[in-house]
């Protein structure tokens, strides 16, 4: 399995979201896979045309979540997006299964060929909208060794949208992820979706684990990239590289361009 410098290098890394709309099974499915899979590759295009690293497919607007295990048809819906987006980009692909099916997304990858997973709950338990979720590294390094697949786990610490049950450090949970866990990368995010990290978050995540990639989850914009970017390794975009700031908006070619010529300077 590749390490995360030979994937993308020793520059400041950028990963765009492409939020995948509704899926068929959840609350507000239209019916139309085809178009959510038109509306994919338009915003990976526009990701890749604008200068970004890599991509992460999501099943973001699937809200409600379930907690772990989704159905199958998810499954197969995010198998049939994550392929048309490998056809037309010729960059590294993510996956993240909200909420936090990592063992389907480890399985999506690895039948896909894409290059990375994200887990929400990586270590300890968060109490979330969808109740207490308990981490899933022991699951993922299973799934990924019964597999065989040459796929990074991307691990979250202090994940958005939820609270940890244990009263640790934010350290203490890094070092579990990388050290117990055996994530691959790191990610910290916001208080929720498009929130900022705090610079001080940053830096005590990367303090603790220093050989280890650490990336901002949520938030960064170019009003902040510069200083959130002297701390971390990159950082993974969605809101704010929509139309309007609008996270159901398409993705703005340009305002990602703006953002990547930002952090490479």
């Amino acid at each position: 399995m590749s390490s995360f410098q030979e994937l993308f290098g020793d520059h400041k890394v950028l990963i765009g979201m492409v939020h995948l709309g509704p899926l068929p099974g959840s609350a507000r499915d239209s019916g139309d896979l085809d178009g959510v899979i038109r509306r994919a590759v338009d915003d990976a295009k526009a990701l890749y045309e604008g200068g970004i690293h890599g991509i992460m497919v999501e099943n973001f607007f699937d809200a409600p979540f379930a907690k772990t295990n989704v159905p199958p048809v998810t499954v197969a819906a995010m198998t049939a997006a994550v392929l048309a987006v490998k056809e037309v980009v010729p960059i590294p692909i993510g996956v993240n299964v909200l909420r936090n099916d990592v063992v389907s997304a480890i399985s999506i990858a690895h039948v896909c060929g894409a290059q990375f997973v994200r887990c929400n709950v990586y270590v300890g338990a968060v109490v979330a909208d969808q109740g207490i979720i308990e981490g899933a590294a022991r699951e993922a390094v299973s799934a990924r060794k019964a597999l065989g697949a040459s796929v990074q786990i991307w691990a979250d610490i202090r994940v958005k949208h939820a609270m940890p049950l244990a009263d640790a450090t934010l350290a203490s949970e890094a070092k579990d992820a990388v050290e117990r866990g055996l994530a691959d990368a790191l990610i910290l995010s916001g208080a929720a979706t498009g929130s900022p990290v705090e610079p001080q978050w940053a830096r005590e995540a990367k303090e603790a684990v220093a050989a280890f990639p650490v990336l901002v989850g949520s938030g960064l914009s170019t009003q902040n990239a510069k200083e959130l970017m002297r701390v971390a390794d990159g950082a993974i975009v969605g809101t704010s590289v929509k139309i309007d700031g609008r996270v159901e908006a398409p993705v703005d070619r340009d305002q990602v361009a703006a953002l990547v010529h930002l952090i490479s300077r």
